[in-house]
């Protein structure tokens, strides 16, 4: 799939705050990919497409957790994570992408221990693109400047402090991010 066929999907799959955000994504990710050194078409193909399961059916999305034998806590721990996994799930169903593609998108809302630098970039540019704007969003983005290391650690601790705040659960892989993050060296 190219970029091009990428967007004309999401345009017509999203609705036009999210694409609009998407737009910011793929803008952050391009930026970042060549900050960084990464393949700059699979962070642009990656961000346009990292939300494109974010209004699919919840039912159906958890339907897909199960028929796939996707890790069973997802369906534990609030329908917001589903869109990542099962988004990445159906568009390799119907799409040529490449698998460090789908595991961006895969990875974008909880991380995963061991993530891909292409993983890492969508995860942080998820979170800074320029339409967000929240408490702490500034500082993300200078994390940014340091390392793409530093601005992960950084994401998944905003995250994780935000879920505390909220006093919900924190889907353990989460949680084992931030652990794997934070023993490097």
């Amino acid at each position: 799939m190219t970029f091009e066929e990428a967007h004309e999907l999401i345009k017509q799959t999203l609705p036009e705050k999210r694409y609009i955000h998407t737009l910011g994504v793929v803008e952050t990710a391009e930026r970042m990919a060549v900050q960084f050194g990464e393949e700059v078409e699979h962070a642009r193909i990656a961000a346009m497409l990292h939300d494109y399961a974010k209004y699919f059916d919840v039912e159906e999305m958890r339907r897909v957790v199960v028929e796939e034998g996707l890790d069973p806590n997802l369906l534990e721990y609030g329908d917001e994570l589903l869109h990542a996994p099962v988004g990445a799930i159906l568009l390799s169903r119907q799409y040529d992408l490449d698998d460090a593609v789908l595991s961006a998108i895969r990875n974008h809302t909880t991380g995963e221990p061991g993530m891909s630098r292409l993983d890492q970039i969508l995860f942080v540019a998820d979170a800074i693109e320029p339409n967000r704007d929240y408490p702490g969003v500034d500082r993300l983005r200078a994390e940014v400047e340091r390392s793409l290391e530093a601005a992960v650690v950084a994401t998944l601790k905003q995250t994780i402090e935000f879920l505390l705040k909220k006093s919900v659960r924190i889907f353990p892989l989460t949680i084992e991010t931030y652990n794997d993050f934070v023993n490097i060296p």
